[in-house]
Formats: structure tokens, C-alpha cells, sequence
């Protein structure tokens, strides 16, 4: 079955190969690290062999990093390294993980996997949620390395797909020394797939634990450095996907009609669409500005230089991609709604949430967020909510509630590695 397996993926490889290419040539892109990506990464130096941590792009990365960070001061004598499959995780990576190297995970080739881990020899491997791929699994079994899936998820949107597999998929869980799982639930499926039970612990979902909740929000340096007006009511569309873009622009000129104060903060999930947003606004009719927030990245956004981010917004469009860049307005699968409910913000969100029902559910019970069906539902919910200051309030602390009541994901995972270390 391997083989088979191998081959799929090489001919799936073969048929993006012309887009990868021009992706290259037009842009640079995928063009920084490609030897990494085929197992060519430099040979590990030192006596102390590392503790390898994947985690495949943004949201990964943010979710990792405080694990990082306490695994970095509770074992410092053994060194990290970091690695992620898209380029923007990794420059994430870079700012937010305390690893002495960085480098791009390679393709599951067994040819590869075996040439990285042969040069890496990392001590314990730590894979973030769905990193499962067969042939890099069976070579750290092979190789006596333990492989650990870190704040372990099995969606029930991919379940089934999974469950039609089962007979291969139970082999390749049988290389994996222990899964760290978000939820009961997410453990229950990993069982069924054919997880070996004393292997399956529920240690919680890493992203509750987010830095939010442990530090003081500067609003002034943030309205100084965003040149915020002083009357701005400002709402954030956070990581939207193309298909997401007139939607946001059309609620938000529906508010804002009655409106003067109101303002519009757009940032696009891919960097490289700000134009792209930006001729959007512009053929929407509403002015628009260009600003970088604190963080570097560029954003657009609609009326009086309105930028700022999830701490100062009066109310949240939870638009957000991860992994795959998926959205919650379009049939994407959604993405969690963490960040500003930790900041204590109202949180809309639409229908398409599959990926993250279980966070949904959660919310929609405390009454911490409302779901919107369309454009028109979603002008219609941010109007409700710029009318009735108190219940905005209401969903932002029960939504930051939730967040608080999460925690401590991090500490149970590290106390399970540190059993491998």
C-alpha cells in the first residue's frame, strides 16, 4: 500500500509541477528552500541531537509557540528545530520560536524523509494536528525516533475519508509513540481510525493558550502608530479569502451609511492579494488607505485610515484562514475564532465552520459569537451589534470566558514530551 501511496503523490506532484513552476518564475515562489523540501537540509552539528517541532504554516506556528517557548526553558540543553511547509509560516516561525535552526519539512518521498532524518538525527519529532504523512512515520520508527502529534485534531468533515482507509491508516498510526489530542471527541476518531489506546491522551487545544490573555494591550501606541482617528469605531475582517472580499465590503458599507465614525479594517490571508482587496474597495466606491500594523504586514481598510487590530476593534469578522486558508463565509471549512475572543470581542462568523464545530458549538452555547448566513445577514448582525454597546460587551467577556476556562493545553504537553526527553 506504500507504494501505491508514493506513487499517488508523486503524480499529484507531476500535475502541479507547470503551476509550481511559473509560480517560480513569475514570483520567486517555492523558489527558497527547495533542496530542504527533498531531504537536502544540513547536517545537524553538535553533540546534542535536537527536538524536531513541524508545524505546516500560520496558524500552526502561533498555536506551537508558547509549547516551544516552555520546552526551550525546561530543557535547554536540548536544542530545537523548527520547520514548516509554507513560506510565510516560516517566516512566522522565525519571529515567534525560539529554535537554533529553521528549514522547510521535506516531501513525504521515502527517499527524502529518510535523507533529512538521516542528517537531522532529531532526538523526538513533534507534528502539529494532521501531519500524519506515511513514509516520514514509518522512517522515524524505523530509525528508533519517537514521532508525537502535538495538539492532534481529526476534523469530522475528513473522518469518513479517513475511515475508508482504515485497513493502512491504522499501520501508519501504529510508527506514532503518542498523540496529544485537542478534545474528547478528536480522540474518539483517532480510536476508531485505529490508534493504539494507551498511545491517546486529551491534553487540549493549544490555541486557548494564546499570549492575549497574559499581556497588557498599548491601545495609544497602536492608535499612534495606525494613525487612528480619535472618534473611529473600528471593525476588523480579519485573513479573508478571495470570494470573502465584496461580501465584508458591502456589509460594511450598509453600517456604515448611518455611520460616520465607522471604520473598516481589511487584511487579506495571502499577502500578495492586498492589491487585489484594494481594487475591490476602490471598485466598492469607498476610500481606502494602506497601512502596516505592528506586526509588519500590510493591510487595506475603508474610510479615515481605520486600522488597528483585534484589541481595539469594537466588533470582529472572523474571517480567518489556516492550514489550507479556509474561510468561514464560503464553503472553505472555516477557522477558529480564538484570537479575538481573547481580546474580548464580539466575534461573527458564517456558516461554514466544519473544521472548527466543536470551538462553534462552544460558542453558540455561551451565546459568545452569531453566525451569519451572507452579506446581507452579516450587515444586519454588525448593525445590531454597533446598536446595543452592552450586548457587544456581553459576547466579547463570555467569548474571553471561554478562552480562560481552555487553557492549559500547553503545560499537559509538555509534561507528556518531557516523559521522551
Amino acid at each position: 500500500m506504500s507504494w501505491l501511496y508514493s506513487t499517488c503523490l508523486g503524480a499529484f506532484l507531476l500535475c502541479l509541477a507547470p503551476s509550481v513552476l511559473w509560480q517560480m518564475l513569475l514570483r520567486g515562489k517555492y523558489r527558497r528552500g527547495i533542496g530542504e523540501r527533498f531531504g537536502g537540509v544540513a547536517p545537524w552539528e553538535g553533540a546534542a541531537r535536537p527536538l524536531w517541532l513541524h508545524a505546516v504554516s500560520v496558524g500552526e506556528v502561533m498555536a506551537a509557540a508558547p509549547l516551544a517557548r516552555l520546552l526551550v526553558a525546561r530543557y535547554p540543553d536540548v536544542p530545537l528545530l523548527a520547520s514548516t511547509t509554507t513560506e510565510t509560516g516560516r517566516a512566522v516561525a522565525e519571529q515567534r520560536i525560539p529554535a537554533a535552526r529553521f528549514v522547510f519539512f521535506p516531501l513525504d518521498f521515502g527517499w527524502s524523509v529518510r535523507r533529512a532524518l538521516s542528517r537531522v538525527r532529531p532526538r523526538v519529532v513533534l507534528l502539529t494536528e494532521t501531519e500524519l504523512w506515511p513514509n516520514f512515520l514509518a522512517a522515524c520508527a524505523a530509525d528508533g525516533i519517537p514521532a508525537v502529534v502535538i495538539n492532534g485534531r481529526i476534523s469530522p468533515r475528513s473522518f469518513p475519508r479517513y475511515r475508508l482507509i482504515r485497513p493502512w491508516f491504522r499501520l501508519v498510526l501504529q510508527h506514532v509513540r503518542l498523540f496529544c489530542m485537542q478534545s474528547a471527541a478528536d480522540a474518539e476518531r483517532i480510536l476508531a481510525l485505529g490508534a493504539p489506546a494507551e498511545r491517546v491522551a486529551v491534553t487540549g487545544n493549544l490555541k486557548y493558550d494564546l499570549p492575549a490573555l497574559d499581556q497588557a494591550v498599548d491601545r495609544d501606541a497602536i492608535r499612534h502608530g495606525l494613525a487612528l482617528p480619535a472618534d473611529c469605531r473600528l471593525v476588523v475582517a480579519g485573513s479573508i479569502h478571495r470570494g470573502e472580499d465584496e461580501l465584508v465590503i458591502e456589509a460594511y458599507k450598509a453600517a456604515a451609511s448611518s455611520r460616520r465614525d465607522l471604520c473598516l479594517l481589511l487584511a487579506p490571508r495571502h499577502p500578495e492579494r492586498l492589491e487585489e482587496l484594494e481594487r475591490a474597495v476602490t471598485r466598492a466606491g469607498v476610500a481606502c488607505v494602506r497601512r502596516k500594523p505592528p506586526s509588519g504586514r500590510s493591510a487595506a481598510a475603508g474610510r479615515r485610515d481605520p486600522f488597528g487590530y483585534h484589541g481595539r476593534a469594537g466588533a470582529t469578522l472572523c474571517r480567518r484562514q489556516r492550514g489550507l486558508h479556509r474561510g468561514s463565509l464560503i464553503p472553505h471549512g472555516g477557522q477558529n475564532i480564538l484570537e479575538p475572543a481573547a481580546y474580548g470581542r464580539p466575534v461573527l462568523h458564517g456558516p461554514h465552520m466544519g473544521n472548527f464545530a466543536e470551538m462553534r458549538d462552544l460558542f453558540q452555547a455561551a451565546r459568545a459569537a452569531v453566525e451569519v448566513a451572507d452579506g446581507r445577514s452579516l450587515a444586519q448582525a454588525l448593525q445590531a451589534l454597533l446598536d446595543d454597546p452592552a450586548e457587544a460587551d456581553r459576547m466579547g467577556q463570555a467569548g474571553r470566558r471561554i478562552v480562560e476556562a481552555q487553557r492549559g493545553a500547553t503545560q499537559r504537553t509538555v509534561d507528556l514530551v518531557g516523559a521522551l526527553l
